[in-house]
């Protein structure tokens, strides 16, 4: 559930601005919102070094088997400095480098010139100079001039043209020779090298300080944070304020700090939801969903529904019938374990993949898919599971699994306009969602109509019509009825057409999932189709099936993203009118 949030001003004395501010970050629950955009000399100081230790961490962050040194905390920023210049020198360096090594490449192309060598011929009365031209323009200005061939790269043709006039030339590209000697350009470039070589090495040397540059970015970072509401708080006079917002039940320990500390305070409702934090608290069981939204970067706003207990519901099913193959959801599972004994901390990922493994297991036990074979599904001791229905080689599995997928679509928005009804169930308005539900139910028998060659059931009609009534009256309902319909009519044509598009759209669970039984069932007979007769025939039949069965799990777990989550957070989202607007609950703390 998403936590109610109240809007808090503090009222605090300008003269203990520092030590206000010490005591609310201890506090730890106040998510602060800036009065004015925080400007002043010490935030871009800030800002300054931490970009610099940035790029410190980029250096050092992947480096292992480094024998680490603490650095004493008045030496830290001197190293920085060092660091700093030296990248600069380095950055300096690279782009001579690059400019002199595209210098060389004329030399590569022609070979090795020699400038003085060209100004002894044109003392003499002999002018040279250098040309690139395809092979049928060379061939007719050969035939006129006296030219030397370099180099020909397919059909380009490098070549020397030499003349007695100073201004003769031809009506071609010409690549004039760079004014250095190569002699003294390789020189050059060695010397270069050999300077980046030794800022590398110094570069990497203060390696074993890694430790002590990260400790010093966090203070950084706290420091930044402080000052960027320091210098963000409202003033008049010797009166400082600042607003935030804070959990409903951590009010309490916000006003017995203020009244401690001599604060003054106005508690009160927030008045604009889209500026309020989003922090959600949920059962443990439903937390697991969590990694998956922190790594989607999603977030529902404070004023829509958390929808992680639906979510992760209808993931764990979409999830199992995507992968779909008892035999992927053991590997799964054997996997989770391995990593569970060295992770730390969280266990929420490892619980949710144990969740997802587990229920991918029980799906392809009773739909007989292991590793995509039939002579292992027919196993005595597999068989046992396995509901002719679903069978994945049975003879009318398809066309069950297709109305399996449309019956969890029309179950999963239908729960979606049952939350909304429930939250508005104070208001006539929530008849409208009560419609849609009816809506829903009726392109589901159509989509059934449509696709699998179903009859229509004589209540889709009726239901249709009573649907698309509740939403006309009730959807936009207002005290001139007739105002809220034609609100509502406009768009309703297209709102049913998408309503059974994404009833619809929820075949994709049978399409991947039988993709999945399709892929691994070929790489089994390309392994295994014309039987084992010899240990080279084995040992390839073992590499095809390791090969191949890893492919198909790189591409269901790919499907998982794009189906699994895109049903909840696009289909599923838009009918509960979650957009995942969310900010995150970030007070001020330590």
């Amino acid at each position: 559930m998403i936590v109610t949030m109240k809007k808090i001003t503090l009222l605090l004395n300008s003269k203990y601005r520092d030590r206000s501010l010490q005591k609310l970050r201890q506090l730890g629950v106040l998510h602060i919102k800036n009065i004015k955009a925080p400007e002043a000399e010490d935030i871009h100081l800030l800002e300054k070094q931490l970009d610099h230790l940035y790029a410190i961490d980029s250096l050092y962050g992947n480096l292992e088997g480094i024998e680490e040194e603490s650095l004493p905390h008045d030496e830290i920023e001197a190293k920085i400095g060092e660091i700093i210049s030296q990248r600069h020198e380095k950055d300096s360096l690279s782009r001579i480098l690059d400019e002199k090594q595209e210098i060389h490449q004329w030399f590569d192309r022609w070979g090795n010139v020699s400038l003085e060598s060209l100004k002894t011929l044109e003392d003499a009365g002999l002018y040279v100079r250098f040309y690139v031209a395809d092979k049928k323009t060379f061939k007719n200005i050969e035939s006129e001039n006296t030219v030397h061939v370099s180099r020909i790269d397919q059909n380009s043709y490098y070549f020397a043209h030499f003349s007695r006039s100073k201004d003769e030339r031809l009506e071609l590209r010409e690549e004039p020779i760079p004014q250095v000697e190569i002699a003294d350009l390789d020189d050059e470039i060695s010397e270069i090298k050999s300077k980046l070589s030794t800022i590398d090495e110094k570069i990497a040397s203060y390696a074993k300080y890694r430790t002590s540059f990260n400790q010093f970015q966090d203070e950084l970072k706290k420091r930044l944070i402080l000052n960027r509401i320091k210098y963000g708080m409202g003033e008049e006079g010797e009166i400082i304020y600042l607003q935030g917002f804070c959990p409903e039940d951590q009010v309490e320990s916000v006003k017995k700090e203020a009244d401690i500390q001599g604060w003054g305070y106005v508690v009160e409702e927030p008045d604009d939801l889209k500026e309020v934090p989003t922090l959600t608290r949920n059962p443990r069981w439903v937390k697991i969903i969590n990694p998956l939204f922190q790594f989607m970067g999603t977030l529902p706003g404070y004023d829509e529904m958390d929808v992680s207990s639906i979510f992760l519901a209808f993931f764990s099913v979409f999830y199992a019938l995507i992968i779909g193959d008892a035999g992927y959801g053991l590997i799964f599972l054997i996997g989770t374990f391995l990593v569970s004994r060295k992770v730390k901390g969280s266990k929420d990922f490892i619980n949710l993949m144990y969740l997802l493994s587990f229920t991918t297991i029980i799906w392809g036990m009773i739909s007989g898919t292991w590793f995509g074979s039939q002579k292992i599904a027919e196993l005595p001791f597999l068989k046992m599971f396995i509901i002719e229905p679903v069978y994945s080689f049975g003879a009318n599995s398809q066309d069950v699994m297709m109305q399996i997928s449309f019956i969890i679509g029309v179950v999963h928005l239908s729960m979606a306009h049952l939350m909304v009804a429930f939250k508005k169930m104070n208001s006539l308005t929530a008849l409208g969602d009560i419609g849609w539900i009816l809506i829903l139910w009726s392109v589901f028998f159509v989509a059934n109509d449509l696709i699998l060659g179903k009859e229509l059931p004589g209540i889709t009609i009726p239901l249709l019509v009573a649907g698309i009534l509740l939403v006309l009256i009730f959807a936009n309902f207002q005290r001139n009825v007739l105002k809220g319909i034609l609100s509502t009519i406009g768009n309703l044509p297209l709102d049913v057409i998408s309503a059974f598009s994404d009833v619809v759209s929820y075949i994709r669970l049978f399409a991947v999932g039988l993709a999945t039984v399709i892929v691994s069932s070929s790489f089994n007979s390309m392994a295994i189709g014309s039987g084992i007769d010899s240990i080279l025939s084995g040992i390839m039949a073992a590499i095809i099936l390791f090969l191949g069965h890893a492919l198909n799990i790189t591409l269901c777990a790919m499907s998982v993203l794009v189906h699994g989550v895109r049903l909840n957070l696009l289909e599923f989202s838009g009918h509960v009118g979650v957009q995942w607007t969310g900010t995150p609950y970030d007070p001020f703390k330590e």
